[in-house]
């Protein structure tokens, strides 16, 4: 299994249960956001909804992250391409 550097990745008790369930955990980088897909869609989500942004109040911002969400929802198929474009272009 490939983790990231997460404290409670690294605690005994969790590589005590990965050991009984005969799992090799392998760490990642300290800072890997190629190997982390989720860190492409946190891009996109900043680049859409907080980019040059300040928001009045804390509900605008979260009614346009639900509306973000919303949209990347109902269209998988472009998060996906979006996704190997991502790593795509950075190999």
């Amino acid at each position: 299994m490939i983790w990231n550097g997460a404290p409670y990745h690294r605690s005994q008790i969790v590589l005590d249960a990965a050991a009984a369930l005969d799992m090799k955990v392998e760490p990642l980088p300290s800072y890997s956001p190629d190997f982390m897909p989720v860190e492409h869609l946190w891009q996109w989500l900043r680049s859409d909804v907080t980019y040059h942004t300040c928001y009045l109040a804390q509900s605008d911002l979260i009614e346009q992250v639900s509306a973000f969400e919303q949209r990347i929802n109902a269209c998988p198929n472009t998060v996906a391409d979006r996704s190997v474009g991502y790593n795509s272009s950075q190999t």
